[in-house]
This record gives structure tokens, C-alpha cells and sequence, in this order.
């Protein structure tokens, strides 16, 4: 399987369980490593045979600009979901950044990864 990856895709979200979190907002980041077949869109040199990155990626802005969720496994997973509606995608590999997150010790950053494939 050939992999498209999106890295460091930044939105602002209402995510998390703390009402500050919810109220302010912070900064999430996103990667994404789609797999796919992209033997077809090269042989053709055709985009409709492969799967639009530029859209894929105001898409899961999109979900982390949207509806709050209490934790960022649930955004990976809605995230996936987006991702997995794309006819070529079969997997995805996402994985959700909290920098800011609510935590009491110097810290670099949290983040959450999961791989979803089509069932």
C-alpha cells in the first residue's frame, strides 16, 4: 500500500474536559498517513484516481474547528472517519497533537495515534 501523509495540519478546538478547554479553545495539531494505491493515478497522471489531499485536509480542519469532544481519542476517531470516506483511502494512520493540554509539569506535547482501515 503507497501512503499520502498530511503532517503538522493546525486548527484551533474547544476539545476537552476541563470548561477552560472548552471555553478558550487551544491549538491541536494533526498527521495523517492515508494508504492507498496510487499506481493508477500515476500511470494516468490523473487526480481523480487518487485521493485530494488539499480536501482531505480542510476536511479534518473542519472536524477540529467542529463540535467539541471531551478527548482527543475521539477526535483521532472522527478524524478517521473523514478520511476513510474517500473511495481510494483503505487506511488511515492519525495522530492528534494536544501541545496545551492541562498539564501541571513541563512537557513537550500529548498525543494520541490510531490506524483505521475500510472493513
Amino acid at each position: 500500500m503507497d501512503r499520502v501523509a498530511l503532517r503538522g495540519l493546525k486548527a484551533r478546538g474547544h476539545h476537552g474536559v476541563f470548561p477552560r478547554e472548552r471555553e478558550e479553545g487551544q491549538t491541536f495539531i494533526v498527521d495523517l498517513v492515508l494508504g492507498l494505491d496510487t499506481r493508477p493515478a500515476a500511470a494516468d497522471d490523473d487526480l481523480a484516481k487518487t485521493v485530494h489531499y488539499g480536501i482531505v485536509a480542510e476536511e479534518v480542519v473542519a472536524v477540529v474547528k467542529g463540535e467539541p469532544v471531551n478527548l482527543i481519542e475521539t477526535l483521532a476517531e472522527r478524524i478517521a472517519q473523514v478520511c476513510l470516506k474517500h473511495d481510494g483511502v483503505r487506511q488511515v494512520e492519525v495522530c492528534v497533537h494536544k501541545p496545551d493540554a492541562p498539564i501541571t509539569v513541563p512537557f513537550d506535547d500529548v498525543t494520541v495515534t490510531i490506524t483505521r482501515s475500510r472493513v
